[in-house]
């Protein structure tokens, strides 16, 4: 008979024989594979613990799962409402909600958590309101939070500090890694570590013991409440150490330091005390840009993984793939395919050109094998299933071939054309095109239905991002085929439309050219670098360049520009240009914007250039002029906000969340700014506007679409709440 049913947990009598006066309240999340803490899963257990509470025939609290995984987690979809509060709204809520959970640690009777699967962020919190820990040896735990530019609000970081102490509970809640059994037995997190058939068994066993009086379980409980015995240097010390490590790693993302400077502060308070602290503290850093836009692109990338799904429905299965051009580029993307379970042929008409892909390969997986991913017998495995070959021997069973061939339109017709008699009447092919339009390729083939882009971005291995480009005759299946195979290889596919340089390329490019006028309307290049680096992207423009090869970049600028002459207009004094005419290509020729040597390890460390600041500085017919970083951010950033408005307006990409996700993982948009449409949205349109006309006198790419007035009019969003 139950104490209590919900329909998310349930209160009932242990069944074994010997547990009487035993409760067990099971987690059990009808009609979803996992749980989570939702508002009706947090309410019904302020239910359970009435019901418990009310019963005093019960002597201890077993908590278990029914689902293969403990509580995963918050429902990350309520946050968008909930975060739209006030700071002290927000706070007050997270504080209301911890007086309730707190009833279950201060019940007074022993309790033991069986943890199996996961039990992360708020699983892991409601794990440490038990008595004691039973963890099976196959699951993890950690406080995850941080990812999402968020800590823990239930009480976490409090009983972190008290049950594991300072230094582990800084680096698992700064850190947010997940932590095996081993380790969190090691920390103090877990009393007992059981296989994952006698979780049950070791947690029961472990409770009739404290009901006994065998385990000190009051004793526990009470130590989660008292302040912690530690003199004020020493946690003064550890805070230095966490706060040293924090700064370095996200200097745009407050949440561990907010959470670091806020646990040593209530280290030295009671629990009610400290949860109010962190309570307050919550209230602020979610409010922060950071929090919302790492949630909002943790919501995006479920949206786009639900995409994936239904393609896979729709697509072909693919089964037997093939590379066609082999090189750097062939052998990363064989090397992916074969990684991941999907054998692959790579063609190539040279076998200097095959061994250079099978090199690729081999020095892919000794990486695997040497950082502890696959074991040597594994990595074998996935080297013999990529078979090399001269020839089209086996193409006609093949499901899926990417060609990876020069960027040459007449080559990849000519090459295209004579492989699509190869191949099967069904077969995908696909092109790994960064530059040249889908339709224009397809020109001359028989079954254009079957014909598909997959832009793999560089170096293909490491780079999770695919565009997967529709061209206009391009048939849903085939779309469907290359999503499925490109989410099978581990990578994030998204579709876009045939067009000048696709979705990234295209909402990049007038960012550049941005740059370009910038430099020649006097700005200092080196400080556009540090301005941009500051504002969170990996690396300024100018060093991007350098990176890319100026000869390169400049020849898919030309391509994508010309593509929309009305909005990206050629700029005179072009800096880019002129270096790539004195042959400064960038860092394979030494020097670009900047010199650079090789450094001990035979990387290129770069270093500011005479040269090329002499050569910039004669272009600037108007001289050198200040900017402050503020202007150089804005003129850079608007530009690449209003493309990515035209490309959503056009139907270039389907969906805000599939847009912002691929400037994200295309080109390292910065995490905590979210994308350029989740950046405008954190602006508000309103202010995006106002800053447009603040610049309109630099073109046209600095004009908003009628859209982006109208929803600036009306308060709008690209992102709902």
């Amino acid at each position: 008979m139950f104490l209590f049913q919900g329909q998310s947990i349930q209160v009932l009598p242990v069944a074994e024989a010997g547990a009487e006066g035993l409760v067990e309240l099971r987690f059990d999340r009808q009609g979803d594979a996992i749980n989570k803490l939702d508002a009706r899963t947090v309410d019904e257990f302020r239910q359970a613990i009435d019901a418990i509470a009310a019963a005093p025939a019960v002597r201890g609290v077993l908590v278990t799962s029914a689902k293969d995984v403990f509580i995963v987690g918050a429902d990350i979809t309520e946050f968008g409402t909930k975060f739209q509060q006030s700071p002290q709204q927000i706070a007050a809520g997270v504080r209301e909600s911890n007086a309730m959970i707190n009833r279950f640690e201060d019940l007074p009777i022993p309790s033991v958590v069986a943890i199996n699967g996961f039990a992360l962020g708020g699983g892991l919190e409601l794990a440490l309101l038990g008595a004691l820990r039973v963890m099976s040896e196959a699951a993890q735990v950690g406080v995850p939070e941080v990812k999402l530019g968020l800590f823990p609000g239930f009480g976490g970081t409090v009983r972190l500090v008290r049950v594991a102490g300072l230094a582990t509970a800084f680096d698992w809640v700064a850190g947010g890694k997940p932590a095996k059994a081993a380790a969190a037995l090691a920390a103090g997190v877990v009393d007992e570590v059981a296989a994952p058939a006698a979780l049950r068994e070791r947690a029961l066993a472990l409770l009739q013991s404290a009901v006994r009086g065998e385990v000190d379980w009051a004793a526990r409980q009470q130590r989660k409440r008292a302040a912690l015995p530690l003199a004020a240097d020493a946690v003064a010390a550890e805070l230095a150490k966490a706060l040293d490590t924090a700064r370095r790693g996200a200097p745009h993302q407050p949440a561990a330091q907010i959470a670091l400077e806020m646990m040593a502060e209530g280290a030295s308070l009671g629990r009610d005390r400290a949860i109010d602290l962190e309570s307050a503290a919550f209230g602020r850093v979610a409010k922060t840009q950071a929090a919302a836009s790492l949630v909002r692109a943790f919501l995006n990338d479920q949206a786009v993984k639900k995409l994936h799904k239904r393609h896979a429905r729709e697509g072909r299965p693919v089964q037997h793939a093939a590379v066609l051009g082999a090189g750097t580029m062939g052998g990363g993307i064989a090397f992916t395919s074969a990684l991941r379970g999907v054998p692959v042929r790579m063609k190539d008409i040279a076998q200097p050109a095959l061994d250079l892909g099978l090199a690729e390969a081999d020095k892919q997986l000794a990486r695997q094998v040497k950082n502890g991913r696959l074991k040597p017998e594994k990595a074998q495995a996935v080297r013999a299933s990529i078979t090399t070959q001269l020839d089209e021997t086996g193409f006609d069973q093949l499901d899926c071939v990417i060609e990876a061939i020069v960027e040459n339109l007449d080559v990849k017709r000519r090459v295209l054309a004579a492989l699509e008699g190869c191949v099967g009447s069904g077969t995908v092919i696909a092109s790994n095109t960064s530059s040249l339009r889908i339709d224009d390729i397809a020109q001359p083939l028989a079954r254009p239905e079957n014909f598909v882009g997959m832009h793999f971005f560089n170096p293909v291995p490491v780079m999770p991002l695919v565009e997967v480009i529709r061209g206009s005759r391009t048939s849903p299946q085939a779309v469907s085929t290359a999503v499925a195979y490109a989410a099978a290889m581990g990578k994030v596919p998204i579709v876009v439309q045939d067009g000048p340089g696709f979705l990234v390329n295209r909402i990049l490019t007038p960012y550049v050219n941005a740059f370009v006028q910038l430099v020649a309307d006097g700005a200092d290049f080196e400080q556009v670098d540090r301005a941009m680096e500051a504002f969170g992207w990996p690396m300024g423009p100018a060093y991007l360049q350098d990176v890319v090869g100026m000869d390169v970049g400049a020849h898919v600028f030309d391509v994508i520009a010309a593509g929309y002459p009305e909005r990206i207009r050629p700029i005179e004094r072009n800096a880019i240009r002129t270096l790539v005419a004195a042959g400064r290509f960038g860092q394979k020729t030494g020097g670009g914007f900047y010199d650079y040597q090789a450094d001990p390890a035979g990387k290129p460390r770069k270093s500011s250039s005479p040269a090329a600041r002499a050569l910039v500085a004669a272009l600037q017919t108007v001289g050198a002029r200040d900017f402050t970083d503020a202007e150089i951010v804005e003129r850079m950033m608007l530009p690449m906000v209003v493309e990515a408005a035209h490309a959503l307006e056009e139907g270039v990409v389907a969906t805000p969340a599939e847009l912002d996700t691929a400037m994200l993982l295309g080109i390292g948009f910065p995490a905590y700014a979210g994308g350029p449409l989740q950046y405008a949205d954190w602006l508000g349109l309103s202010q995006v506007v106002a800053l447009c006309e603040k610049y309109a006198a630099f073109g046209p790419q600095y004009q908003p679409t009628a859209r982006m007035r109208a929803m600036a009019a009306q308060g709008g969003r690209y992102h709902s709440l």
